[in-house]
């Protein structure tokens, strides 16, 4: 038998690693259509779709729904509930069909909280919802009881968003509301009062033409109002536990809903605790300007809390209200986890 003899044709070379050229260039993706996301779901994005003018697809000219998955390009980039988006691939919002979130627009607000309050928390930021303008926090004022150091917590995550506030009691006809309205009344949020089977004009007066969250504590009647203001929301309600007066979580994911009267609402699930390990120390002082100029003589790294504080001093000489310094401690104090009691 004859020996095979090789050559260089006979041994085969692989590329090396850099033999082929990367790019950095992206698709610009011109044709994608605008979309809002009104819910996220296991790696799922339901977005709204607008009718685009002048689009000659007969299917694409309507509004629509559609179910997106967030393009590999985003890389671990998070998108929410309330963001700006822009979709290809099958837009037509068919049932089984797939389109690809390939860009989320630059956001007017993140509303954000921690994972807990606690020693050993990670810090790390949760994201909310995203371009909302103004933040309803809903508060039962019995069964379950309010938690004003929780309304507290809330009010931070809003004022380090940059959002507006608004204090919504519930069940007003177990309790009067007059104790926890003095309570906030030198911070200035607007707040409204509801019962059960009450009107709820002023509460839509508020939400008309805004992106409104809406969070508090399980069991105050969150799911309920949504209810009400958006007949076909169908969102799950509960009782509170008589042991433990507490509700249970029956919203278990942000949602938005569009309102009759114009405008955005963002349901969200009920929430135990609301970490504030993101927000500093400045944030929330930016929130009392009236404040600031009398902590120019604090000592460094004052904390606004303990004795030594320059802001005794300028509240003492009438520069502030003493109400109002007494409202920034309670919320300094609620960044660092004190137990949330509920009110007496």
């Amino acid at each position: 038998m004859r020996k095979r003899e090789y050559d260089e044709d006979d041994v085969r070379v692989r590329p090396g690693k850099g033999s082929r050229p990367r790019t950095r260039i992206r698709p610009a993706h011109e044709d994608a259509v605008e979309g809002f996301v009104v819910a996220v779901d296991r790696g799922r994005y339901t977005t709204l779709v607008e009718p685009e003018r002048g689009h000659k697809r007969k299917q694409q000219a309507q509004r629509r729904l559609v179910v997106a998955m967030k393009a590999r390009e985003l890389g671990r980039k998070g998108i929410v509930v309330g963001d700006r988006v822009a979709l290809v691939g099958d837009v037509s919002g068919l049932p089984d069909t797939l389109a690809r979130v390939v860009r989320v627009e630059p956001r007017t607000s993140m509303l954000r909280r921690s994972a807990d309050d606690t020693d050993d928390t990670d810090g790390i930021e949760r994201p909310v919802v995203a371009n909302a303008d103004q933040l309803v926090i809903v508060t039962a004022l019995a069964d379950p009881p309010p938690r004003p150091r929780m309304i507290d917590r809330i009010l931070v995550a809003a004022f380090d968003a940059e959002i507006d506030a608004l204090l919504c009691l519930t069940k007003s006809d177990l309790a009067p509301p007059d104790e926890l309205v003095a309570l906030y009344e030198p911070l200035g949020v607007p707040h409204i009062v509801v019962h059960k089977g009450g009107s709820l004009d002023e509460l839509r007066d508020h939400l008309a033409g805004r992106i409104s969250v809406l969070v508090g504590h399980s069991g105050v009647g969150k799911s309920t109002l949504v209810n009400t203001l958006v007949p076909d929301a169908n969102r799950a309600v509960s009782h509170v536990n008589a042991v433990t007066g507490r509700g249970r979580h029956t919203s278990t994911s942000a949602v938005a809903l569009e309102l009759p009267e114009g405008g955005w609402i963002i349901d969200t699930p009920g929430v135990r605790s609301f970490g504030l390990a993101h927000v500093s120390v400045e944030t929330v002082l930016a929130a009392f300007p009236d404040l600031v100029e009398g902590t120019v003589t604090c000592p460094k790294g004052c904390t606004h809390l303990g004795d030594g504080c320059a802001l005794d001093a300028w509240a003492a000489q009438g520069n502030a209200d003493p109400a109002r310094l007494e409202s920034l401690r309670r919320l300094l104090s609620s960044r660092e986890g004190a137990p949330d009691e509920p009110a007496a």
